[in-house]
């Protein structure tokens, strides 16, 4: 009975607490297990979410910018597109108001026209509205006054350089040519206007005419205006020295286009009574007068290499003094053009070497290496202004006469590959300064003044 009793009877109390921790220990780690395993579990399913949120954005805003950059594409299209119509419904607006009965009016739209001409190439445009802008600045020539005669000739010479040598550009020509020739030699016109049809009657015909009839018959008249001066021994009153001057380019400018025996004829016509000119008192006359001149020796030097004037030794002696002219009455740009004119002259006819000119426009260079492209090149360069580079840019009438070739067709990156840093620039003034600045000490005169 006591055993039965003892076995019975409940544990001792250390043993039961021993075993009960045991238990609490390892349901603690199953649980601490568990937890982890969860716990991972529930970090992949995050991390899984968030990278496909990320993706989701990361494609939201990528379709995003698409539609933006495309936005922007068509933005900056219609825009140009939007400037484009303004543009033309302001000239269509011009062309209108050339029959206005206002004369203020005319003369504002042919000012606009001018500008628009001179600085975009509107070729397609003017096409379109030629016999229009044509019956318009007849008018404006026959029943203007002087500026709006003026204004109208140097927009029929802008109107040449846009049609070019063409049907289009000969009838335009035609048509205006013999009122042009009228204004011309009337002496009771305003000389400003005359001076315009001497330069645009040399321009348009160098352009446009296609007959050797029209090139002759243009001279005669320009040389016309040189024989008054010749009469009047360099004499011609102050108000008449701009409309001699644009007659000496006019005339010297289509002498580039002449036949050989026409040449020979103005050397032996106008060589001799040239060199008087200058003595004139007028610096443009005489500049003028001076690349005539050089003009001529080209060409008959062409003609034959050894020609060689009676005139040349005592030509070569006015051509130094003008050279080295330091007479104070004059103006100090005056005398430093025509110091280095008349240097160029003279060099030219001494050895045969013209000064070699170079203008860059865009990507493109062209060398102005002869008297004859040089006298072309100031011509455009006085009818345009400083819209000459982009026409020679753009415009293939220009780019034919120049012999440049069609037009180049320029991406935005190679634009801007050609361009070079702001810091290069800075480095390669500073080392054309410092060149410079050594060669010119060598002939520079450094004696000073003593009182």
């Amino acid at each position: 009975m006591p055993r039965a009793r003892r076995s019975n009877a409940a544990p001792k109390k250390g043993s039961a607490s021993r075993g009960s921790l045991r238990r609490e220990l390892l349901q603690l780690k199953v649980s601490d297990k568990l937890n982890q395993i969860k716990g991972s579990r529930t970090r992949a399913d995050s991390e899984a979410s968030e990278d496909e949120g990320a993706s989701d954005i990361l494609s939201h805003c990528s379709s995003a910018s698409e539609s933006v950059s495309v936005a922007e594409e068509g933005s900056d299209t219609q825009d140009f597109t939007s400037a484009q119509e303004q543009r033309e419904d302001k000239l269509k607006e011009d062309i209108d108001r050339l029959t206005d009965k206002s004369a203020k009016t005319r003369v504002t739209a042919l000012s606009s026209l001018r500008l628009a001409l001179s600085s975009q190439v509107l070729a397609d445009f003017i096409a379109e509205r030629r016999v229009t802008l044509t019956d318009a600045l007849e008018r404006c020539l026959k029943k203007g006054k002087d500026e709006e005669q003026s204004l109208a000739a140097s927009v029929l010479s802008l109107l040449c350089v846009q049609l070019g040598s063409g049907s289009e550009g000969e009838d335009v020509f035609h048509s205006l040519k013999p009122l042009l020739i009228t204004l011309l030699t009337d002496s009771s016109a305003a000389p400003p206007a005359r001076q315009s049809c001497a330069a645009a009657l040399g321009l348009c015909c160098f352009i446009a005419a296609a007959d050797v009839e029209d090139l002759l018959s243009c001279l005669s008249v320009l040389e016309g205006i040189l024989t008054l001066l010749y009469s009047e021994n360099s004499g011609a009153p102050a108000s008449q020295h701009g409309l001699v001057c644009s007659a000496i380019q006019s005339w010297a400018l289509l002498l580039t286009i002449c036949p050989a025996s026409r040449i020979q004829k103005t050397l032996e016509g106008h060589l001799p009574r040239l060199s008087g000119v200058l003595a004139c008192e007028s610096v443009s006359l005489r500049i003028a007068a001076g690349e005539s001149l050089a003009l001529l020796y080209e060409l008959a030097r062409d003609l034959d290499e050894d020609f060689y004037s009676e005139d040349t030794d005592a030509l070569c002696v006015t051509l130094k003094q003008l050279a080295t002219d330091s007479n104070k009455y004059r103006a100090k740009n005056d005398r430093r053009k025509q110091r280095s004119i008349f240097r160029d002259v003279l060099h030219y006819i001494e050895s045969s070497e013209c000064h070699e000119e170079t203008i860059k426009f865009g990507l493109e260079v062209m060398y102005v290496d002869s008297w004859a492209r040089r006298r072309t090149y100031s011509t455009f360069k006085e009818a345009l202004g400083s819209g000459v580079r982009h026409h020679l840019q753009h415009n293939e009438v220009l780019r034919d006469i120049f012999s440049l070739g069609p037009p180049l067709v320029l991406d935005a990156a190679a634009i801007k590959a050609s361009k070079i840093s702001r810091v290069e620039k800075h480095m390669f003034n500073s080392a054309a300064f410092k060149a410079r600045t050594k060669a010119r000490s060598r002939v520079r005169d450094k004696r000073a003044d003593v009182f």
